[in-house]
């Protein structure tokens, strides 16, 4: 057999804030798990995306501390247009995210932006130039 990935895992300081956030950008989480330890959205690839709350991973792994640093990962959602990029972006800022990087032209050819997860983590949203 060989290893398939089917799963991203990310820590959530609170679960209720990052599910909002991540549902903003498409994911299909119910709101009953804002108040779990554990949630999972499904895309339509069948990758995972599984949240766990701080708590929850301490309790199978009691000397976990939250990272510190830069990012390790990110995740990158695909927009439809390059206006789609500038459109969310503005959403997820006025929805109070902070911004990271403001849309811009990038060099490879994409509009590129990031903004930040409600734990830090950099979202790079991105459509191809058109």
């Amino acid at each position: 057999m060989t290893p398939r990935l089917d799963a991203v895992g990310l820590v959530v300081a609170d679960m209720a804030a990052s599910l909002a956030f991540y549902r903003r950008l498409g994911l299909d989480v119910p709101a009953e798990a804002d108040s779990a330890p554990h949630a999972e959205a499904t895309l339509p690839s069948g990758l995972r995306v599984l949240f766990d709350t701080e708590e929850t991973i301490r309790s199978f792994d009691p000397g976990w501390t939250r990272p510190e640093g830069g990012d390790r990962v990110g995740l990158c959602f695909l927009c439809d247009s390059p206006a789609e990029v500038d459109r969310l972006y503005e959403e997820l800022v006025a929805a109070g995210q902070r911004g990271h990087l403001k849309p811009w032209d990038a060099f490879w050819g994409q509009r590129y932006a990031v903004v930040l997860d409600p734990d830090g983590s950099g979202v790079s949203l991105f459509a191809n130039a058109t």
